[in-house]
């Protein structure tokens, strides 16, 4: 079968095509035939080498993948259904940008019916970053305050629809163009995150229970300074040069948390709990408005390459088999 993998570590040149064998299934996996392929920015940090991962042999890029069953033991899994997981190809398992692909149980998930599994699969990373930030990092309640800078990207507005979900009043930094397409999913209050929106805020006398920066972008200072007393700030990504700046005093005297978050150590657990939730949503129609640019196995090295030069953060690239 073919297979998109990388024998070394390097730039997304190292990305080829290659016969490899195919899989099985055994009593611990499914037997998945792909239909599709997310890709993410942190397949670039695997095949990079910068994130530090044990990888199945041959090297099998990507973690996302919608397709049907075509061999299972399992009754939960029928041949013919339409199955997703979002954690393959990093922690010895086999990567997703395969034809066919063994799944163990406990990371595949059905999808709903009706969905189509095209925008699902876009989706279901930023979605289940956002679920599980939402409710194990976070653990957010109905009636806090949430900030989310750079809303407008692929995780914001999941944050934003998952988070009005719960009965959280959210405030979002973006850009003025996308500040209807944000106040639509569920936002209370948009501000301008060119114009001195931590001014604006205070003005406005908003504070938080919880602060999430998408971008990485933001001061710290900045972000801590809007917290309410025991208030949170959640990292999901980190400023280029690797470095923040704070009132320390300040930080502690107001009981104030800071929290990282990383998708790739999230458990098995978390991991069904988000997906459960995800596909209630799917259901209803949220969380499928990403922009999915079709692509190809064979242009697996180009979308890594695209998504390196960051040109444009709301694009989903998901490739097909052929």
């Amino acid at each position: 079968m073919k297979a998109v993998i990388f024998d070394d570590f390097g730039s997304p040149d190292v990305l080829r095509i290659a016969d490899v064998q195919r899989p099985v299934a055994t009593t611990a996996t499914v037997l998945v035939k792909v239909m599709a392929v997310a890709v993410n920015h942190v397949d670039t940090f695997v095949r990079s080498g910068t994130f530090k991962t044990a990888l199945a042999a041959p090297h099998v890029a990507g973690r996302d993948l919608v397709g049907e069953v075509v061999a299972s033991s399992q009754p939960d899994f029928q041949i013919g259904d339409q199955v997703w997981t979002n954690s393959m190809g990093y922690e010895g398992r086999m990567g997703a940008t395969a034809e066919y692909v063994a799944v163990p149980t406990d990371r595949l998930y059905h999808v709903p019916d009706g969905v189509a599994p095209m925008p699902l699969v876009a989706a279901v990373h930023s979605a289940a970053t956002a679920a599980i930030v939402l409710n194990d990092v976070m653990e957010i309640c109905s009636g806090q305050t949430l900030l989310i800078e750079g809303a407008a990207g692929n995780v914001g507005r999941k944050l934003i629809q998952l988070a009005h979900q719960m009965g959280v009043t959210v405030v979002i930094t973006a850009s003025p163009r996308d500040f209807a397409r944000c106040q639509q999913l569920g936002s209370t209050a948009c501000y301008d995150y060119h114009a001195g929106f931590a001014d604006q805020l205070t003005t406005d006398q908003w504070t938080f229970d919880h602060v999430i920066d998408t971008s990485g972008r933001v001061p710290l200072a900045i972000n801590l300074a809007l917290l309410r007393l025991g208030g949170q700030v959640t990292l999901i990504t980190a400023p280029q040069d690797n470095q923040f700046e704070f009132p320390v005093r300040q930080f502690y005297m107001s009981q104030q948390r800071i929290t990282g978050f990383v998708i790739s150590h999230a458990t098995v657990d978390q991991l069904a709990q988000a997906a459960s939730r995800l596909n209630r949503a799917f259901s209803a129609g949220l969380l499928l408005d990403d922009q999915v640019s079709q692509r190809y196995f064979k242009d697996a090295a180009q979308c890594h390459a695209q998504l390196e030069a960051g040109t444009d953060h709301h694009q989903r690239f998901v490739l097909l088999p052929s």
